[in-house]
């Protein structure tokens, strides 16, 4: 059994009782990278020097008042657009192959204060554009419960790590699914956190409006305690929210009679695959059985989302990507003649196509002429979207449904052809348009042995009823406790 089969609040206790030292966690931590790392490949770079370091200082802490943080000593992974001080950061582009940033995001500065270990950064799709990590500038990652298959994107090194027992927890962020579309694909927790819940402050900006860093995790306790560690005001972020941050541990009751759940028709009917469906329904079934009820509802605007959501993400990267230029820092061409050369070149080489597609369809979305047809209308049929979700939320406590419509697609499938890769966000992308809280949480395994994600979604800033139904599903079935077998 590895340590990281313990929850968090169980690792605590062996650390507090000395049964096992913070050295034992991250020796754990690095023997499975070296096991596995050569078949996920989730990890971009690794930190094992500094890690190694910190486990000895902290080993000395073990037993005084400094040490009674329950992420004390803990080791994490974190998602490669998110910046470290002095830990090579690359949002798995060439552009910034050699970019070491001189501070470290506000999210990383909370986990220092609570004084997690980070292990290493992890692969990605390029600057998150993707569902697949398979839009990496530098590896493919795989997906532990069948390596031919993608972990989902673009959080997939996140999860995969996870998933594979190489750290027990990580960050990602998600901008349109890219924390709970992977972790559904991996059999893990993802949270995607009301919008201004948590600091974007250091996390490389690919749209704006949209992004939001969270937890991904075992198990759903140990996802509250991490949301717990991070979330709150920032003043280095305009768009963090002064909105008090409760103890959502404290709402893991495993309590809900009562509660009055809304199943969105769109998201069980065309394009949503049998096996999701019925992993659906069968989950509606336990919760039922412990006294909530569920009525069929209607988003009618989400069948916009997915087209909303690539104009309006596409435009912010391509005013958020316009800073790589080759001037102040990342990679720069050596075979410029002029300073227009310089840009362009420089973009050329160091972009993957991906990026490259959605910079050009955002700059023609914002060009003059089409602002009106394309972008406006975007931002108007956000408007409808979003109305929505409050509508729904007038008279149900949470939205249920599938996190994606099917399992994870194998390695290769998708690549070619983008519109059906980015129909694969279809039932993540209307959360992040709206800006409220989303969850997907392990529900069942499809006839080939894959993982399927239920999608809970909650009202603005209430995590805690989300988690509360995600506890107590989770507590109800076993799905969660399964492993893949490397």
């Amino acid at each position: 059994m590895s340590l990281f089969d313990h929850k968090l609040s169980e690792l605590h206790e062996l650390l507090h009782k000395k049964e096992v030292s913070v050295t034992d966690l991250v020796d754990e931590s690095y023997k499975r990278i070296d096991e596995v790392e050569d078949k996920v490949k989730a990890f971009l770079t690794l930190d094992e020097e500094n890690a190694r370091n910190k486990a000895k200082e902290m080993d000395a802490k073990l037993g005084t008042d400094e040490s009674k943080g329950l992420l004390f000593g803990m080791p994490i992974g974190i998602k490669d657009n998110i910046v470290t001080k002095g830990l090579r950061t690359t949002c798995a582009s060439k552009i910034l192959e050699n970019f070491n940033p001189i501070y470290d995001a506000t999210v990383i500065n909370k986990l220092h204060s609570a004084d997690t270990i980070t292990i290493g950064k992890l692969n990605m799709d390029e600057f998150a554009m993707g569902s697949s990590t398979e839009n990496s500038g530098f590896q493919k990652t795989s997906n532990p419960w069948n390596l031919d298959t993608v972990p989902g994107g673009s959080s997939g090194g996140s999860a995969a790590s996870v998933a594979a027992g190489e750290v027990p927890f990580s960050l990602g962020s998600d901008t349109g699914g890219s924390i709970r579309q992977p972790a559904a694909f991996t059999g893990t927790v993802g949270l995607k956190p009301t919008y201004g819940r948590v600091s974007r402050f250091g996390l490389v900006a690919f749209a704006s409006s949209l992004d939001q860093i969270g937890p991904i995790t075992r198990n759903v306790e140990d996802n509250a305690y991490l949301l717990q560690a991070i979330a709150g005001l920032d003043p280095n972020d305009s768009t963090s929210a002064n909105v008090e941050v409760p103890n959502y541990a404290a709402a893991l009751t495993g309590d809900v009679k009562g509660l009055k759940i809304a199943v969105p028709k769109e998201y069980l009917g065309e394009g949503v695959g049998e096996e999701a469906r019925q992993a659906v329904l069968a989950s509606l079934k336990v919760l039922e059985g412990m006294g909530a009820t569920w009525e069929e509802v209607s988003l009618p605007h989400s069948k916009f989302g997915v087209s909303t959501y690539y104009l309006l993400a596409s435009s912010e990267a391509s005013a958020n990507l316009a800073r790589f230029d080759g001037v102040r820092y990342g990679y720069r061409t050596p075979n410029a003649e002029n300073l227009l050369d310089l840009y362009k070149k420089t973009r050329a080489e160091g972009f993957g196509d991906e990026v490259k597609r959605r910079i050009m369809l955002g700059t023609f979305a914002l060009s003059s002429g089409y602002y009106d047809a394309y972008y406006k209308k975007a931002q108007q049929a956000r408007t409808l979207i979003k109305k929505d979700f409050e509508d729904v939320f007038a008279k149900y406590d949470v939205i249920i449904g599938p996190t994606t419509p099917t399992p994870a697609f194998k390695i290769g499938e998708k690549i070619d052809d983008p519109l059906t890769m980015y129909a694969n966000d279809i039932l993540t992308i209307p959360v992040n348009l709206a800006g409220v809280p989303g969850i997907s949480v392990p529900c069942g395994f499809s006839s080939a042995g894959l993982p399927l994600g239920l999608q809970i979604i909650g009202k603005h800033f209430d995590e805690s009823t989300i988690y509360r139904v995600a506890h107590a599903f989770e507590q109800a079935t076993d799905f969660h406790t399964k492993k893949p077998q490397l």
